[in-house]
């Protein structure tokens, strides 16, 4: 197996050094071949330097530049750049770490397609003193009863950022995207599902940070992008 690990980033100088080195740290110990692609997106701190201090330790990271705003095109671009088997996507923040993989990998073995880590899937768990605020339980929970009805029936947890593909699903998927904001995540589900791939999910420890870049606003950005990805889905305009 060759998995790369694709992190988007945006003005996450203050963490993305130990997030790449812990990455990288766990990967060195697996018997596999990676690579970790951090995509800077339109950072206007220190995230790029953070990142080259880490790979004067570590020779398997890239470092590469996407200009236009979006989580979303930050993490296409990763995954059209990356030359992986298994491609992940992860957040900077490591609020899901890295050796979740390891309940993936087996996955893909028997012919997965696409595996996605879920808060909702039995045995995961948060973190004491990571947990959500209140209004995000609330709202998140709303939001995925309008995701379902509109989108990916079946599934309880499209916005976790941990989300694996392989080389084929990725390019498949992710070349056909429309959606870069916050949505973007039911956009690649539904395409999955809609292309035929073999979606699964494992459950994740998360710990959320108290520094996130979402906010109460994203959530109307969210349900406006489902029902853009629903007329799509209706139309199946992701099978053409």
């Amino acid at each position: 197996m060759y998995l790369s690990v694709i992190i988007p980033a945006y003005n996450e100088a203050k963490r993305i050094g130990s997030t790449v080195r812990s990455v990288c740290e766990w990967l060195s110990r697996q018997e596999y071949d990676w690579e970790v692609i951090v995509v800077d997106n339109r950072s206007t701190d220190g995230t790029a330097d953070a990142v080259r201090e880490v790979m004067q330790q570590f020779h398997a990271i890239r470092l590469i530049q996407e200009k236009r705003p979006g989580k979303g095109r930050a993490v296409t671009a990763g995954m059209l750049f990356a030359t992986g088997r298994v491609r992940l996507f992860m957040d900077a923040d490591s609020s899901t770490t890295i050796d979740h993989f390891a309940q993936m990998k087996p996955l893909f073995e028997h012919g997965t397609d696409v595996v996605i880590g879920s808060l909702a899937a039995p045995g995961a768990t948060v973190v004491r003193g990571g947990a959500e605020p209140l209004w995000r339980v609330v709202l998140g929970k709303l939001g995925n009863l309008w995701i379902q009805a509109w989108a990916v029936p079946g599934i309880w947890d499209t916005q976790r950022g941990f989300k694996a593909f392989t080389a084929r699903a990725a390019q498949e998927i992710f070349s056909r995207l429309t959606i870069f904001g916050w949505g973007f995540d039911v956009e690649v589900l539904t395409c999955a599902r809609q292309r035929g791939f073999r979606i699964a999910e494992i459950p994740v420890t998360w710990n959320n940070p108290p520094d996130t870049h979402v906010n109460v606003w994203t959530y109307p950005k969210v349900l406006l992008d489902t029902v853009r990805v629903g007329f799509r889905r209706f139309s199946r305009a992701y099978t053409h």
